[in-house]
């Protein structure tokens, strides 16, 4: 059973429609996170291109989960509206092409290497079916939404 459902993510990502990525938030933890998607095989996926859903998209998953992560670590919910940047790229590693070649859910994974209810780093791992398709670490910084 999810911690957090795809609807009860609103709080958490300004995403709207097809762009909110995340299907559930498995577990989560003060150091890591654990989410479950499958709009990588949705044709309707808006970060398809040339009919491709292309791993680099991974990064968008782990940023949404990672933005999750700090979100849930500072009380975004109930904190006001909140917009997470990400804010550098490392080590990313591509062990596949494309997203929509995985047949399973994605697993994403988060592990906070540091940071505070405003910023972190993270280390992060997608998978499908057992399979590793990316791994890397990503920062995330949260602002004030603009008004």
């Amino acid at each position: 059973m999810p911690v957090l459902n795809k609807d009860e993510l609103n709080r958490f990502l300004p995403h709207a429609g097809a762009m909110r990525l995340l299907d559930s938030v498995e577990s989560w933890d003060h150091e890591s996170i654990h989410c479950l998607a499958r709009s990588h095989r949705d044709p309707a996926n808006p970060l398809r291109s040339g009919g491709k859903l292309h791993v680099v998209a991974g990064v968008e998953y782990a940023a949404q989960a990672v933005g999750v992560h700090v979100g849930l670590l500072s009380g975004m919910g109930a904190a006001g509206p909140l917009i997470g940047v990400v804010g550098g790229l490392r080590d990313v590693t591509f062990e596949a092409d494309c997203l929509d070649d995985c047949l399973e859910d994605l697993t994403i994974e988060a592990v906070r290497l540091f940071g505070d209810d405003r910023s972190g780093l993270y280390q992060f791992a997608l998978s499908s079916g057992g399979r590793k398709v990316l791994s890397g670490r990503l920062s995330i910084f949260l602002e004030a939404a603009p008004a």
